[in-house]
């Protein structure tokens, strides 16, 4: 990803929601810790320049761990519990978002708008940490797909990203495998595939209002 909004409406029906897809990116160099450092910045960004415009209250960034890698760096302590490898997650408890490098490099592989889309979605859980309770569904990792396509749409419409050709259609591939095929994620919480991309393209579409239970123009009180 880099930034471009126009037309993303139109990608976004064509693409998302199943239609032809987009057509694969031009070859460049990539370079995952790049793409690691600008997610979280864009992602942080739009929360921060967009917090008040929805939420009262100070906005407060939660701390990113970062990466861990087996042999490397091992996984942070959570609630006094270690975690695990080959997984992504907001840790409650410390506030803070760390995930399994080697899990962004498999999911890099097929396209930089992975990592976008999973520091995106742990983010969405930091929101959800930070806001009234009421606003948080039961199916929390389904707003969570929601907030990210919020957060991400919304950073192209204000010029802070970029979507180059095939983001679009990688963003609907990672979805598709985060809810179908990957061990880390459990259907019966994070939802269907079908689900996701369904909620994510909500939030691509309607913005971060969209994603609240019974929303409202007003601002909403923010979690004390």
């Amino acid at each position: 990803m880099r930034m471009r909004s126009a037309a993303l409406a139109a990608v976004l029906a064509s693409v998302l929601l199943g239609a032809a897809p987009a057509e694969a990116a031009p070859s460049r160099p990539d370079d995952i810790n790049t793409d690691l450092s600008t997610a979280t910045n864009v992602t942080n960004s739009f929360w921060a320049r967009n917090w008040n415009t929805f939420f009262t209250g100070a906005y407060r960034p939660p701390q990113v761990f970062g990466s861990f890698r087996r042999g490397v760096r091992q996984p942070p302590a959570c609630g006094g519990s270690r975690t695990g490898f080959g997984n992504a997650f907001y840790c409650v408890p410390g506030d803070f978002i760390a995930w399994d490098f080697d899990l962004m490099a498999a999911g890099y592989r097929s396209g930089d708008a992975w990592v976008y889309l999973v520091i995106a979605h742990e983010w969405g859980h930091a929101v959800q940490a930070r806001i009234n309770r009421a606003l948080v569904p039961r199916h929390q990792e389904l707003q969570a797909d929601c907030l990210a396509g919020a957060a991400l749409f919304g950073a192209a419409a204000q010029k802070t990203l970029t979507f180059e050709e095939g983001d679009v259609a990688e963003l609907r591939a990672a979805l598709r495998r985060m809810g179908d095929r990957t061990p880390w994620t459990d259907v019966s919480d994070h939802g269907s595939a079908e689900q996701r991309v369904a909620f994510f393209t909500r939030g691509a579409e309607g913005g971060v209002r969209a994603c609240l239970p019974a929303a409202s123009g007003s601002r909403t009180p923010a979690r004390r």
